[in-house]
């Protein structure tokens, strides 16, 4: 409950029978053919990402790069500034659409952001603050969601709340992947702007406010 308050919640919309069709004839027709998704439904792409996360034995990673054929572990930090060297990766489709279409070359400052889930509760919590430096140079671009097998990645975290955050010790060769553009993340409008030298808990505590009054900053 208190999750709720401060960060924004998932919507439960359950799939029609006619969109998991379409889906999962999309996602057959692509790994089958070692290919990119070639993407017709007149269903949104975030609701095809997020059914394949929930419904097949994959993780999601977003990048702006579109011509990753392999995946190596590099060094990087947990959510918890731990260093590991790894292949990072989600189960969630908005996170990943974030990653896909936010233009880091475009970073000033700082961004914030977070996917975080709940034991026992199916919903995901979400974040998302840039500088305002960053929002001013309109930090969207085209990218790629990339559909990996889940074989080899573990979850960072085991606590009641933990962020959606799954890594790899081992190179990850993607079953498919997945043309995205900013349109595509439906989370645009949930985007607040932080100081830059804020703390992080105010970042979280302004979080809805900023966002609905557009008290950015």
């Amino acid at each position: 409950m208190c999750l709720g308050w401060i960060f924004y919640r998932s919507p439960s919309v359950p799939w029609s029978a006619q969109e998991i069709q379409e889906y999962e004839e999309l996602y057959s027709a692509a790994v089958s053919g070692h290919s990119d998704i070639l993407y017709t439904s007149k269903y949104p792409k975030y609701r095809f990402i997020q059914y394949i996360a929930g419904s097949k034995p994959v993780r999601l990673h977003g990048s702006n790069r579109k011509d990753i054929t392999e995946f190596q572990p590099r060094l990087q930090t947990l959510f918890n500034g731990q260093y590991v060297e790894a292949v990072f990766a989600t189960r969630d489709s908005v996170w990943a659409l974030f990653y896909a279409v936010f233009d880091r070359a475009k970073l000033e400052g700082n961004f914030r952001n977070a996917c975080l889930t709940v034991k026992g509760d199916t919903s995901r919590y979400y974040f998302f603050s840039l500088t305002r430096a960053t929002a001013d140079r309109n930090p969207w671009t085209e990218g790629m969601v990339y559909i990996l097998p889940d074989a080899s990645f573990t979850h960072t975290s085991d606590g009641i709340v933990s962020f959606d955050e799954w890594t790899s010790s081992e190179p990850v060769t993607p079953l498919t992947r997945l043309s995205v553009k900013p349109q595509d993340f439906y989370w645009m409008d949930k985007v607040s702007c932080h100081k830059p030298r804020e703390l992080v808990l105010i970042s979280w505590l302004l979080y809805k406010s900023r966002v609905r009054w557009g008290r950015n900053e």
